[in-house]
C-alpha cells in the first residue's frame, strides 16, 4: 500500500482531540488508505511508454535478484534491479561516445534554462538544444541508440554520486539492455550514452504497484571514466513543494527525435498526484520531469495514474514527498 500516509497531515495534527473528531479521523484515514492503495489493474494500461518487450513494466515484475534495503527512516525500502555491475576498462556500448575526450560536455556559456516567456503556458513546442537544463533530459533506449528505438524519458539527477537518473517506475523492470542518452536528438548523442546498470523503486511500488508511487531512481556506469551528471549536469529532486507550482515539462515522444517541453501550473488530481494541461504529450514521454520554474527542483516525473494519463493533453506524475526522498537517500547512500 506504500508509505504516504506515515507522514501525518498538519491538519490532522490541530485536530481536537474530541470523540467527533476521533471518529472523523478515522473515516478520513480510511478513505485515504482506500484510494492511495489501488494498484495498476484499477487503471489504464495505456499509459505514456512506447512499448518495449525488452524493458517496459506495465506492471511490476518480482526478480530473484531485487533486493530491498532497509530505510534508515520511517519510510520505504528500495526495490533493486541490477544487472551486471561494469568492470573496469569496459568498451561503450554502440552509440557511446568513442573518447572521454572526444565526449563533448554542456558549454559554461549555455543558456541555464528556456526562455519561459518566449511561449504562452500551456503550449507545447521542441525543447531548444544546447541548454544546460534541457541536456540533463535524454531518451531510454531498449537496444541501439538509434531513431524510432527509444522508449521512454529520464533524466539526470543530482546528487553526490553524479551517476543517477529518474524516470517512471512502469518504464522499466530491469536495466538489462538499456542505455541513456541526454540531449538525444535525430539519432544523434551528442553527449554520449550511459549504460544503466540498476532500478531502484519504492516498495509501494514494487510489491503492489502502486501508481502514488510510480517513479525510479536508475544508477548509470560511467562512459570512458565519465559520470553522466560531470557531462551534462544534474537536477535537484524537489519534495513537498506544493501542487501549485509552474514547471516545464518534458517527453520524447515515441514518434519524435526531439525533446518536448511545455510550462504550465501543476493541479492537485488527488491526495498523492499533481497533474498539468500540456498538449501532445504521447506514448514515450513517460519518466519525463516536471522542473519548477521557480526552484529548479525536478518535482515529478510523467507517471502515477493511467500511468501518465490516457489523453495526450493532460499529464500525471505521483507527488514527490518523504517517500521518494527516502529513496534517493537510500540509493545515493549505496551507488558507487
Amino acid at each position: 500500500m506504500g508509505d504516504h500516509r506515515r507522514a501525518r497531515s498538519r491538519r490532522h495534527r490541530l485536530l481536537a482531540p474530541s470523540l467527533f473528531t476521533a471518529l472523523s479521523a478515522v473515516v478520513v484515514a480510511t478513505v485515504v488508505a482506500g484510494t492511495h492503495g489501488f494498484g495498476l489493474s484499477d487503471a489504464t494500461a495505456a499509459g505514456k511508454e512506447a512499448r518495449s518487450v525488452r524493458a517496459v513494466s506495465p506492471a511490476p515484475a518480482a526478480s530473484p535478484a531485487a533486493t530491498t534495503a532497509a530505510p534508515a527512516s520511517p519510510g520505504p525500502a528500495a526495490d533493486t534491479t541490477q544487472s551486471a555491475a561494469p568492470t573496469p576498462g569496459d568498451t561503450p556500448a554502440p552509440g557511446d561516445a568513442p573518447t572521454a575526450t572526444d565526449t563533448p560536455t554542456v558549454p559554461a556559456s549555455a543558456p541555464a534554462t528556456p526562455d519561459v516567456h518566449s511561449a504562452a503556458f500551456g503550449t507545447t513546442a521542441s525543447a531548444p538544444a544546447d541548454n544546460r537544463e534541457t541536456s540533463t533530459v535524454g531518451a531510454l533506449f531498449s537496444g541501439p541508440v538509434a531513431a524510432g528505438n527509444h522508449f521512454c524519458t529520464a533524466s539526470v539527477l543530482h546528487s553526490a554520486t553524479g551517476n543517477l537518473l529518474l524516470t517512471a517506475a512502469h518504464c522499466l523492470s530491469s536495466a538489462d539492455g538499456v542505455t541513456f542518452a541526454p540531449g538525444y536528438r535525430d539519432g544523434s548523442a551528442p553527449y554520449g550514452t550511459w549504460r544503466v546498470t540498476a532500478v531502484h523503486t519504492a516498495a509501494g511500488w514494487s510489491q503492489n504497484g502502486d501508481v502514488d508511487e510510480d517513479f525510479a531512481i536508475l544508477e548509470t556506469a560511467p562512459n570512458n571514466g565519465r559520470k553522466v551528471e560531470d557531462v551534462v549536469g544534474g537536477n535537484k529532486l524537489g519534495a513537498d513543494e506544493p501542487f501549485g507550482a509552474t514547471v516545464r515539462l518534458y517527453g520524447y515522444p515515441a514518434d519524435a527525435e526531439a525533446p518536448s517541453l511545455c510550462t504550465n501550473t501543476t493541479g492537485q488530481q488527488s491526495s498523492y498526484q499533481r497533474a498539468v494541461q500540456c498538449p501532445a504529450y504521447p506514448a514515450g514521454t513517460s519518466g519525463g520531469p516536471w522542473i519548477n520554474t521557480a526552484t529548479g527542483d525536478v518535482v515529478g516525473a510523467i507517471g502515477g495514474y493511467q500511468q501518465g494519463g490516457d489523453s495526450d493533453d493532460t499529464s500525471y506524475s505521483a507527488y514527490f514527498d518523504h517517500t521518494i526522498a527516502t529513496l534517493y537517500t537510500q540509493v545515493e547512500g549505496s551507488a558507487p
